[in-house]
């Protein structure tokens, strides 16, 4: 009776046409996404109406990651614990009325208070959305479905500082939230009509309700006290010179405790709110490594681009997003290729060649960028970056679920967002302090030549104080602005410099990834990824 019972969950296919529930909870996603890139692009608007200081702006996006994040690695046990299908649409409720409230805000508290809600809501979608194409789509198309998720996640944040800076130009930062309301409310009403539990999570469901497993209120409050610690180590440490602060000494310090008790103790715990044993295997456990990778790869050089030209080559926002977007539409194109390759060949292969790709990306990058570069290379670069990401993200999605029984997929799924996300929020955290420390060493170092008697120097200083002679200026006056502009070319020298010294460490270690995905186990041709294992 029980084998029929499996047997019969294994041939489980939604009611509604798969493509159709993938569009679906796509478009939570793109809305989630979407908001976060618009909200970074209107930060200094909202500053300015609000009356606050550009530190205490930061909090508008410090508060929503740090909740967002909290929530990220619980939400698999939220989703077995109510109902998967009631929690995804509890979230993008909670998402959409906390968006209509931060539009709403007369303040900085309100609206960082309604941030909070929002990412309290936010922290649902990814995990469950993925769990739910894992279900819907057979084992031979799921890179496909998968691939429709990635899309959506790629694109977003293309688009999103385009689209934010012409709303704050010609309306206001408020509509940069009023526009997710009708997005939210269509995203409702579809998942409502095209999204079911399968039966093996309602069966699993019934199992928690009848044995009477209680809350597990001591792993909760260990992992949202640590991953909120942590948050405020990697998005306020750089500002505070980190360890010369006493409070990032002291977040760490908790940081490091409670989340190194935390995994003990789940460990230990039959019900546990986040499976910490589904590293003991082989391919989940190198499945996050990756994906690890990936979100510092991909947050970084979002983070740095764009950077690099707002300020050193004064790009204004919109310009620099544009110079972004191209990424995000080539991986929209190949992303779909990428789903259709990971189930014809070996997705450890398609990660060594995507691991490739971008390591070279980036070293062409760190060979290319000066402060001579013009609008068309910087977008070529970032196209080439982005041109692999979809070989990482997709084959690492699809082997993390190898040996995973189905009632688990939730919890895959959570740790895969949930590890994304950190190790995007550690990459920006560690590339912002490696530039900043090459900028200051080469600078110390360049200075160390700029003295009268270097004939290089002086030749240097002799040229600009002639051209500024004959401008029309007097000798005194051209002599001091010709030192000012030559220590600005040595200043702008210094941090060229520590970006290709960043990059150049990127694309070595990427490059040492190419051939660590043959660790791993190849899903069996013809078995679902996530039944290997099921009985």
């Amino acid at each position: 009776m029980a084998d029929t019972v499996v047997a019969s969950e294994a041939e489980w296919r939604p009611s509604h046409n798969h493509w159709l529930v993938a569009l679906t909870v796509t478009l939570a996603t793109f809305m989630e996404v979407l908001d976060i890139s618009i909200a970074n692009v209107a930060l200094p608007h909202i500053a300015g109406n609000l009356g606050a200081s550009r530190d205490e702006s930061t909090w508008i996006l410090t508060s929503y990651l740090v909740s967002n994040a909290v929530v990220l690695p619980i939400s698999a046990w939220l989703a077995t614990r109510f109902g998967r299908k009631r929690f995804y649409m509890t979230s993008v409720a909670v998402f959409t009325v906390s968006s209509f409230l931060c539009g709403l805000a007369p303040s900085l508290g309100m609206l960082v208070l309604f941030r909070v809600l929002q990412g309290v809501g936010g922290g649902g979608l990814a995990p469950s959305e993925q769990a739910i194409l894992a279900d819907t789509f057979p084992a031979h198309q799921r890179g496909l479905g998968f691939a429709v998720y990635g899309m959506a996640v790629v694109v977003a944040p293309a688009i999103g500082p385009t689209i934010g800076g012409w709303i704050t130009d010609n309306y206001s930062w408020h509509w940069i939230f009023f526009i997710n309301v009708p997005i939210g409310l269509l995203s409702l009403f579809l998942t409502q009509r095209m999204v079911e539990d399968p039966p093996y999570l309602k069966r699993e469901q019934q199992r928690v309700s009848r044995t009477g497993a209680g809350i597990d209120y001591t792993g909760f409050a260990l992992v949202a006290v640590g991953i909120a610690a942590l948050q405020v180590v990697l998005d306020k440490g750089q500002e505070a010179d980190w360890f010369a602060s006493s409070l990032i000494t002291t977040a760490l310090i908790v940081a490091v405790v409670l989340l190194t008790i935390w995994v003990i103790w789940e460990w230990h715990q039959d019900n546990p709110i986040v499976n910490v044993r589904l590293f003991r295997g082989r391919n989940f456990a190198a499945a996050m490594v990756f994906t690890f990778v990936l979100g510092m790869v991909l947050n970084g050089t979002t983070v740095l681009l764009p950077l690099f030209l707002q300020s050193m080559l004064g790009y204004d926002a919109t310009t620099a997003g544009m110079a972004l977007a191209g990424g995000g539409f080539i991986m929209l194109l190949m992303m779909p290729i990428a789903g259709a390759l990971v189930s014809r060949m070996d997705p450890r292969i398609m990660m060594g060649i995507g691991f490739a790709i971008t390591s070279s990306a980036l070293y062409y990058m760190a060979t290319h960028l000066n402060l001579g570069i013009d609008f068309r290379t910087a977008a070529l670069m970032r196209v080439m970056q982005t041109s692999g990401l979809a070989f990482i993200f997709l084959p690492s999605n699809t082997l993390a679920y190898v040996g995973i029984p189905r009632e688990q997929n939730n919890q895959v799924s959570g740790m895969n967002a949930f590890v994304r996300n950190i190790g995007g929020s550690i990459g920006i955290a560690l590339l912002t302090t490696m530039l900043t420390r090459f900028s200051q060493q080469n600078q110390s170092a360049l200075v160390a030549h700029a003295y009268q008697g270097n004939p290089s120097f002086d030749n240097l200083l002799g040229g600009v104080t002639q051209s500024l002679r004959g401008a029309g200026l007097d000798a005194a006056t051209a002599t001091q602005q010709a030192y000012a502009r030559v220590m600005g070319l040595v200043q702008g020298q210094a941090v060229t410099m520590a970006y290709v010294q960043v990059i150049t460490r990127m694309a070595l270690v990427v490059a040492c990834l190419i051939p660590l995905p043959l660790i791993m186990r190849r899903p069996r041709t013809g078995k679902p990824a996530g039944d290997v294992a099921m009985h």
